[in-house]
């Protein structure tokens, strides 16, 4: 279909972003003539971005600059300035740290003008740097072209929080008084999406990845989603939701409306559990508090239409007045879940989290199959010169494990940088005399890994043909989580440390030759004098 040209507007923002935003920039520009304009706004900058925007405009004539005299605090401000002052019949958004791919704005303009439809969102690609590994966001959404008639067609839409897959008609975004919050608003596109998909509109969807979220872990200024650390945040996502929950339910979007209160679980709360280990005591306090007060407002319908992971870990915070398991609460919000023993039960035999905490009720996994349970299986990866052995077991779960009958495990290394598997074998699950658990042992050549960090990945097999895609519980006794060194014929030299990762799941990390092991050396006296 031949589209009309000059019809998009992209609406760039940025602060104290020199390093990025001119990559940005170019790469609005560089989408071709379906481009009217670019319209860059500067947040009040101080490092000298708007004298490169400037600079970039002078040869430009589709590139206007806005610079704010007074810094928003936030992203909502400069976007809807932006949208304010667009002048073409769409509208898209894009940060400064991230980058459009080529045919973006042509594949999401193509499907908004054959549908009629006032918006178009296709895949966000989180692009880890500098490893280059790329993850697709929501990719369930994004598998066929397809046109969603009314968004509670497909309630999965309001886990596509993001506004800036998508374009948007102007008109539509006006006449519907579609803004995002103003000023200081961490998770103003939670708030922006509610009010899109209260407005009730049709949304072609494509399968092309339209945007490059870039991730900067080690930057010196973290983005609002990698900067978790401060309560400020949780409390802040927390509101974000709730006001997203409002607005669909005052809309009559009942299902949508519950559909966010899933993503809360299944998501944030998720999310944040497992980070919680790593928080101090008055962090853990308030968030357990702030949790608790926003769970309190769910019904019973709100948690049972969430997953099985979110869902246990509200009801543990629901029951428990300060917190407590944190260790065994992150590993069933990892992904995939592991829920491990102890497996407690109430008085009349139903599954509960703990002897001392019934409240928090686990009956709904005596409905679920064997391949949609938290399973639980512990590894020993045990580094030796005569030869690695990975160790596993799985345990029992009320019963429910030894009526699907486990049969194999398979197993295999993925690196972390590529996604890169190795090492990938299947043995038969052996039922341990206690019959409560199921082991199998592998021999494993860790030359063959080579260097890197390398997480392990689980697949089990039941005897009616189904499986379970899970990781591993690492077990961290007897010295099992040391680093070693083993002679080795092809590097001379591997330096083999096995590590328990954030979510309690089993990674080793590997140093070849000589030079890895000077490497790490030096990296641990780095870490020592500073």
């Amino acid at each position: 279909m031949a589209l009309q040209h000059a019809q998009v507007t992209v609406v760039v923002i940025g602060y104290d972003d020199a390093a990025h935003v001119a990559d940005a920039v170019r790469s609005a520009l560089a989408q071709g003539p379906a481009v009217r304009e670019v319209i860059a706004v500067d947040d009040c900058s101080s490092d000298g971005s708007v004298a490169l925007l400037e600079g970039l405009a002078a040869g430009e004539p589709r590139l206007r600059v806005i610079r704010r005299p007074v810094n928003s605090g936030g992203c909502g401000t400069p976007r809807n300035d932006g949208l304010n002052a667009a002048t073409s019949p769409y509208v898209m958004f894009l940060d400064s740290d991230d980058v459009l791919p080529l045919g973006a704005v042509d594949a999401l303009l193509e499907a908004a003008v054959r549908h009629d439809a006032p918006v178009a969102a296709g895949l966000c690609l989180r692009k880890e740097l500098p490893s280059g590994r790329e993850t697709p966001w929501q990719h369930e959404l994004y598998t066929a072209r397809t046109l969603v008639a009314h968004p509670a067609r497909q309630v999965r839409l309001v886990r596509d929080t993001l506004s800036v897959n998508k374009l948007y008609r102007a008109d539509f975004l006006r006449a519907h008084r579609i803004s995002f919050p103003e000023g200081r608003f961490p998770y103003e596109d939670f708030v922006f999406t509610a009010r899109l998909l209260a407005a009730g509109p049709s949304i072609a969807l494509v399968p092309e990845p339209v945007y490059l979220w870039h991730v900067r872990r080690s930057a010196a200024r973290l983005s609002i989603s990698l900067d978790r650390a401060n309560i400020a945040n949780w409390r802040a996502r927390i509101e974000a939701d709730r006001m997203s929950y409002d607005i669909l339910l005052a809309a009559g979007e009942k299902r949508l409306a519950r559909a966010t209160r899933a993503r809360f679980l299944d998501h944030s709360l998720r999310m944040y559990a497992r980070e919680l280990h790593l928080r101090g005591a008055d962090y853990r306090r308030e968030w357990w508090t702030l949790t608790r007060a926003y769970l309190a407002s769910f019904d019973e319908g709100d948690l049972t239409a969430a997953p099985t992971p979110g869902r246990i870990v509200a009801r543990v915070v629901l029951a428990a007045e300060e917190p407590r398991d944190l260790d065994r609460l992150r590993e069933v919000a990892a992904r995939p879940a592991r829920l491990n023993p102890p497996y407690a039960q109430a008085e009349d035999g139903s599954p509960v989290w703990s002897a001392d905490l019934p409240q928090a009720e686990l009956d709904h996994l005596l409905l679920r199959p064997a391949h949609r349970l938290p399973a639980a299986v512990d590894a020993e990866l045990r580094p030796r010169a005569r030869g690695t052995v990975l160790r596993l077991r799985l345990h029992e779960m009320y019963g429910q494990m030894a009526a699907a009958g486990p049969e194999s495990v398979e197993a295999e290394f993925v690196e972390r940088d590529t996604g890169r598997p190795a090492f990938s074998q299947r043995a038969f699950l052996a039922a341990d005399p206690d019959r409560e658990t199921w082991s199998a042992e592998f021999p494993v050549d860790l030359a063959v890994l080579g260097g890197g960090t390398w997480d392990l990945r689980l697949r089990l097999r039941f005897k009616d043909g189904s499986h379970r895609e899970t990781t591993a519980h690492a077990l961290a006794g007897a010295g099992l989580l040391s680093r070693r060194a083993l002679p080795s014929l092809r590097y001379a030299v591997l330096l083999v440390q096995p590590y328990a990762t954030h979510s309690g799941s089993l990674a080793v990390r590997l140093a070849p030759g000589l030079s890895g092991v000077t490497d790490v050396v030096r990296r641990r006296l780095k870490r020592f004098f500073r």
